[in-house]
């Protein structure tokens, strides 16, 4: 009986804790979700309120007509992130497999030496980074952002991958190889398909980072007319005197992260899985 009660407690506290945590989680987005309803002077208002005392779409209208349009900023981060996106499964993909199925002399220090800009930040390389889109004619060039992201996303992107393979019984490619397959066959036809959870993992990483990422856009792009979300979150907000239109935030806000919601939950399944690749052995 005892035994039981103390179950229950246990349970009980489980879910309240868990209850509360969501509630403390959940409750910016109820507060981004109440605002962009609102009137431009209630979102601003001070005491605020809680509640809007009217419906409003106002928020939602000047943010579509802002600038270019709100349309031409999120093609141009659309753009950027699917081409990282798309660019750092590839090369991501046939590092890791080269990493850890090819074997040969320095595989550990090539393996090492990828993962060393890991530990360089992005902001400190921006400087030169930007020195060489200039050289090359790719400065504010959404493909110029393209390659820079990819660049700092792929060493995390390449360990990732190369666990994955790791993963992968060995014995299975090798009876593919017996059946005639060559590399990139076997790559192709029986790793990517095993390797899945990894490469899902790679496409969240690099997506997110790209569609989130303000600071090397911001150097690196100059027209408005290449400007990403966040850039043109950050010039429409403020308004006279350094006041912020909260309304409109609130709204860019949401723009912006429902594309990201979306993709996690398609592939949210397949995360955590990539993540804990290799964790056992490879």
């Amino acid at each position: 009986m005892t035994s039981r009660r103390t179950a229950r407690v246990r349970g009980a506290a489980w879910y309240g804790t868990s209850f509360v945590l969501a509630v403390i989680f959940l409750f910016p987005l109820m507060a981004v979700l109440i605002t962009v309803f609102k009137t431009p002077a209630e979102a601003v208002a001070v005491p605020p309120t809680y509640l809007p005392s009217v419906i409003s779409f106002d928020n939602f209208a000047a943010l579509w007509s802002a600038g270019a349009g709100l349309p031409r900023y999120l093609a141009n981060s659309a753009f950027v992130s699917t081409g990282t996106v798309l660019l750092t499964v590839v090369l991501a993909t046939t590092a890791g497999y080269g990493i850890a199925r090819i074997r040969f002399r320095g595989a550990d220090a090539v393996f090492l030496l990828l993962l060393t800009p890991m530990m360089v930040p992005l902001q400190a390389l921006l400087t030169a980074l930007y020195a060489v889109l200039v050289r090359i004619g790719l400065s504010d060039n959404l493909i110029g952002l393209v390659l820079i992201y990819t660049v700092s996303i792929l060493p995390f992107s390449v360990f990732v991958m190369r666990n994955a393979f790791a993963d992968i019984p060995r014995e299975i490619e090798e009876a593919a190889w017996v059946d005639g397959c060559g590399v990139l066959r076997s790559l192709l036809q029986v790793a990517l398909p095993l390797a899945w959870p990894g490469i899902a993992t790679v496409a969240l990483f690099a997506f997110f980072t790209s569609w989130n990422e303000f600071l090397a856009a911001l150097i690196m792009l100059t027209s408005d007319a290449h400007y990403t979300v966040p850039l043109l979150l950050q010039n429409i907000t403020i308004g006279k005197l350094g006041s912020i239109n909260w309304g409109m935030l609130q709204v860019g806000i949401l723009v912006t992260t429902l594309p990201c919601v979306v993709v996690f939950l398609l592939l949210q399944r397949y995360y955590v899985r990539g993540l804990l690749a290799g964790g056992v052995k490879g």
